[in-house]
């Protein structure tokens, strides 16, 4: 069965989803942890160019969750470079040499401001609505939740492994320096941008905002009544753990504040996928002046047969 088509629009809303493979805890948190993911997720920013935004992240222990504005498909240069750099630095900080990722990242359009604060809601509330910890502020994982209540930047570090590589077999280069060595750290700066519907908030009423919302996600946790495992149970927990049980539901197409607009979008998405599919049909065929929708990418072709039709 294939991938679901992704469409993509000139710029838009999307929340970004990503699961570790078999939802395995290699993204388990931890200082050391939470210094090279953000690094890297500080990195994937500065190079999208501007084109790519973040509003709100968090990391649990085998997924993590974007909440961001992007231009055209960038998304998808942004989405690759993350994920390449957190397998291969994660990898070797937890030692996974296996696939690090179970599936394709999904990227759900948000249509609205309602259903943007909505999605903020649901990134504050991890670690609480899973039972890990009781509130909000205690899960030890990296989360956007300090910048939201504090200044909007933070400084992360950076490994450059292609500087550590370079100076490979140099005097310069100390016996036994490893890949998370001082010497490669550069700093990042990582900033996590209002949504647009409270940009003509002052930062206090902006704050108010957020504490509004972890309220409301710490009670429905107390309503539940049960017990949290603790932050200390979670650092303890082995990164290659695989989970018994893991939670799994249908992508959206989009997260929106009234059935409408989902209807819309569902239509829209429909008349995409069929020019897609006719534009497709042709290229396989040869013909490669044919016209796919705006910000989508035309099917693999294998040169061997491509130079036959040719």
């Amino acid at each position: 069965m294939g991938w679901p088509l992704r469409m993509f629009q000139e710029e838009g809303y999307y929340f970004v989803t990503s699961r570790c493979f078999q939802g395995r805890l290699l993204l388990r948190p931890g200082a050391e942890m939470n210094e090279v993911v953000g690094g890297v997720l500080a990195r994937a920013v500065r190079q999208s160019a501007g084109c790519v935004r973040l509003h709100a992240f968090t990391f649990a222990s085998n997924h993590f969750h974007l909440l961001v504005w992007a231009r055209g498909a960038a998304l998808a240069s942004f989405m690759q470079y993350l994920r390449a750099n957190l397998s291969r630095k994660v990898g070797q900080l937890v030692d996974w040499n296996g696939g690090f990722w179970e599936r394709r990242y999904s990227a759900e359009p948000v249509l609205d401001d309602e259903a943007l604060v909505g999605r903020l809601r649901y990134v504050l509330a991890h670690g609480v609505k899973e039972g890990l910890v009781e509130k909000c502020t205690e899960w030890p994982g990296l989360t956007c939740l300090p910048q939201l209540l504090g200044p909007a930047r933070r400084l992360f570090r950076w490994f450059n492994w292609t500087k550590r590589w370079s100076k490979r077999g140099s005097e310069d280069m100390t016996a036994g320096e490893g890949r998370f060595a001082e010497e490669w750290a550069e700093p990042v700066e990582l900033e996590v941008a209002p949504l647009p519907c409270w940009k003509g908030l002052g930062e206090e009423e902006r704050q108010r905002a957020v504490r509004n919302l972890l309220e409301e996600v710490e009670a429905e946790a107390r309503g539940r009544g049960t017990p949290a495992l603790g932050e200390r149970a979670v650092r303890a927990q082995h990164p290659h753990t695989r989970p018994e049980h893991l939670k799994r539901s249908p992508r959206p197409v989009g997260h929106a504040s009234t059935r409408q607009a989902l209807k819309e979008l569902r239509e829209q998405y429909r008349a995409f996928v069929a020019v897609f599919r006719e534009a497709a049909e042709r290229w396989r065929r040869g013909d490669f002046s044919a016209r796919f929708p705006l910000f989508s990418f035309p099917p693999r072709v294998v040169p061997g047969r491509a130079a036959q039709i040719l």
